[in-house]
């Protein structure tokens, strides 16, 4: 009798479950715009959701404690004419927002600390550069201030927020509509899915096409293609029969796809979420009431179905948290945030643990909030991969951060004169308020020197124990699972 081998994975007991009613978030009149984005973006201070909204664009940003039923009268970004089709949050600063809407512009806003009191009506920089809608929007991961734009006119725009200019613009590689834009790990390429059934991988400071893939997925309707930490690209679209479709493809061998897995016949876009440390893709169908997740492995079959999240909703959009927004201490691997038609479940993905310690094999060192260089640099051809943070202590953002990170982005008012053929920088009132108390700050700090010293010596003492009570956690940790393996 020949016995069934299971491939052993420490994911594959991984399993979703959604939270309580009082901790969803009610009465949100989610977009009903046609356009094929996700609709939400989350960071671990907030939640965002692009809305409805009467005569122009919206979308609502709320603290994630602010959990229950929102007033229809809470205040909104609205800054837009037209619809609100792609947002996403920098991920070097957790207060700042980019916005890309059906008026051919992107704004870049500064959300106040503690959340909105009131309706958010001027963006720090408007980026105007596309002539037609803007459905895409998406920062560097790694270099401060840059952003990339795509629009229906078939181009991708690469901005310098700092200074409000046009970096790159790359208005030829793209023959029809883009349907998404994905950065590789340390951001000096970026993959993107258009109409014309390619999937194309391009160095934007070249401006030139490195590798493309014709007819990745032979079907008409959307397809989605992301980065892995690796260089491979993983595809999600449809077949000639419409059946819906995953792919893994090596940009260095475009020619077969490693791997090809069909789903099933549903019709809905599937919008794919990687996670880089653990390799686990969740895959998400608009309109469907299901996450499925895979792991991507080394070996073959490359991509290997784990399990299937299966709830009675549709899911409208879906917004994922970064890895230092999750409770290690809960073994959370991931969190999901789907929008129903009025409001937000968030759907924590959890590894069943016995132990209640850190699991150093679920948390490997992840992306942390620091840039790893500045626009500049990164224009000049440095590349660098994202600064890595561990998450052991569990990530807590220090208000020193904050203020730090604000001072340095894009709220700086040191702008240099737009050439006449450069996009003109919106409204700049929040940025020189930011830099009058960045200042005024400073000023009070050079007087409190004395004080400065002393709190350093009793941070290095401080740190001194912490280091200390590390390591014997440590022994104990290495003692506990030496005890459990010798059970085991």
């Amino acid at each position: 009798m020949f016995r069934k081998v299971v491939r052993q994975s420490k994911f594959r007991h991984v399993f979703g479950q959604p939270v309580k009613n009082d901790q969803c978030y009610e009465d949100i009149r989610v977009s009903r715009v046609t356009w094929d984005s996700t609709f939400c973006a989350v960071n671990p201070k907030f939640l965002a959701v692009i809305v409805e909204a009467s005569g122009g664009g919206a979308f609502l940003v709320l603290p994630l404690s602010k959990t229950g039923r929102i007033d229809k009268a809470y205040p909104t970004v609205c800054g837009h004419t037209g619809p609100v089709l792609d947002i996403d949050w920098c991920p070097h600063n957790d207060e700042v927002i980019a916005s890309g809407s059906e008026d051919c512009t992107v704004m870049v806003w500064q959300i106040p600390e503690n959340g909105l009191v009131s309706p958010l009506t001027e963006p720090v920089v408007v980026l105007e550069g596309h002539t037609k809608r803007v459905g895409i929007v998406s920062w560097h991961p790694t270099a401060r201030n840059v952003l990339l734009s795509a629009g229906c006119d078939n181009m991708v725009l690469i901005w310098n927020v700092g200074t409000a200019e046009e970096l790159y613009r790359l208005d030829s590689l793209h023959p029809d509509l883009i349907y998404n834009v994905s950065w590789n790990r340390n951001g000096s390429l970026f993959c993107t899915a258009c109409k014309d059934k390619s999937v194309r991988v391009i160095d934007p400071r070249r401006g030139t096409l490195v590798a493309e893939r014709e007819k990745a997925h032979e079907g008409a309707r959307p397809m989605r293609a992301i980065f892995l930490a690796d260089g491979k690209v993983f595809t999600t679209g449809f077949s000639r029969m419409s059946e819906r479709q995953l792919a893994l493809w090596d940009p260095e061998n475009f020619g077969e796809p490693m791997a090809l897995q069909e789903l099933d016949s549903s019709n809905g876009a599937l919008l794919p979420f990687y996670d880089p440390d653990t390799n686990v893709v969740y895959v998400c169908g608009k309109g469907d009431s299901s996450i499925r997740y895979f792991e991507i492995t080394d070996e073959p079959p490359y991509i290997h179905f784990l399990n299937t999240f299966t709830s009675k909703e549709p899911q409208r959009g879906m917004g994922s948290m970064p890895k230092r927004g999750l409770e290690v201490s809960k073994c959370e691997i991931a969190r999901f945030y789907k929008l129903h038609e009025r409001k937000c479940e968030p759907i924590v993905m959890t590894v069943p643990r016995k132990s209640d310690l850190f699991q150093d094999d679920l948390y490997p060192d992840t992306a942390g909030p620091e840039a790893a260089l500045e626009a500049e640099e990164w224009v000049s051809g440095r590349d660098a991969s994202p600064i890595l943070i561990s998450l052991r202590e569990a990530y807590v953002p220090s208000k020193q951060r904050d203020l730090k990170v604000s001072r340095r982005n894009v709220l700086s008012d040191s702008r240099p004169a737009a050439a006449p053929g450069a996009p003109r920088p919106g409204p700049s009132m929040p940025a020189a308020s930011t830099n009058i108390a960045g200042l005024s700050g400073s000023l009070a700090g050079a007087g409190e020197a004395g004080k400065l010293e002393e709190v350093m010596q009793e941070l290095q003492a401080l740190r001194a124990l912490v280091q200390e009570q590390g390591e014997r956690i440590g022994r104990l940790e290495e003692q506990l699972s030496r005890m459990e393996n010798g059970d085991a």
